[in-house]
């Protein structure tokens, strides 16, 4: 008989100062409901705007102490209301899975323009770690059951990563280019494509938007896409079945 699993995929959470956390305590009492065997967080939990280089200053190269500091409070208090249920569970508690993103990458490029700042700052995901989550180093895949997970893959259809910094264009681009099962976050909204081949199906996700608040650099017209958590059943050398978990849903069944 296969042994099924059970995988439950927490997308991109852009957790910051100011921003509503609670959905991701809603989520933790899903999946100590749903008791899957693994949880894979997908990156940008961390959302560190004080590292941004996208602002007016060139935030590694201008390092504010205090900024740093409150995005990492933000970040934690969020990644605590997750993993408390999951604690609860003691000896049935998941396998936990944290992926580094882009925006928690932000960390490794303020040390690189800055080596003086290693050791006297802790990395994003030192708390994760505390917490008992595994954490996979940023765009460095691992494999589950037969799903590649990933921030965002970034191979190109010759079949060569040339570009390092953009993840495919769409879940069909993204298992055809892998050729294998994989999931992925980074872009807003849910992208899903199922690949048939002679040896079964290969599924593709890319699923980036976990949150309540509105980025800021989207226009009202770019704001209407998918939001929520995943849940894969019956999961066994790539193959599963898909449960969409929606943040609607989870606000009126676990909101108090």
């Amino acid at each position: 008989m296969p042994q099924y699993r059970k995988h439950l995929i927490i997308p991109d959470t852009q957790c910051k100062p100011g921003v509503p956390i609670d959905h991701l305590g809603w989520a933790g009492q899903y999946a100590a409901e749903k008791r899957p065997d693994v949880v894979i967080h997908l990156g940008d939990h961390y959302d560190l705007p004080s590292l941004s280089s996208y602002d007016e200053v060139d935030r590694p190269g201008d390092y504010h102490g205090r900024d740093y500091r409150a995005d990492l409070d933000a970040g934690d208090a969020a990644l605590l209301l997750l993993d408390a249920p999951l604690q609860r569970l003691r000896a049935a508690q998941p396998r936990k899975v944290f992926l580094v993103g882009n925006h928690e990458h932000r960390y490794q490029r303020l040390i690189e323009a800055q080596p003086k700042l290693k050791g006297a700052i802790r990395a994003p995901w030192d708390y994760a770690k505390a917490l008992g989550w595994e954490v996979i180093p940023f765009l460095r895949p691992i494999t589950l059951d037969g799903i590649a997970y990933c921030h965002y893959f970034c191979r190109g259809p010759s079949g060569t990563v040339a570009n390092s910094k953009r993840g495919s264009p769409t879940a069909k681009a993204m298992v055809g280019r892998e050729m294998m099962s994989c999931t992925a976050g980074h872009k807003q909204g849910l992208d899903c494509y199922i690949y048939p081949t002679s040896r079964g199906m290969m599924r593709g996700i890319i699923a980036g938007s976990f949150y309540q608040h509105e980025e800021e650099y989207l226009s009202p017209q770019g704001t209407q896409y998918w939001r929520g958590i995943l849940l894969k059943t019956e999961v066994n050398k790539g193959a599963y079945n898909l449960v969409e978990v929606s943040l609607d849903y989870l606000r009126r069944k676990y909101s108090k």
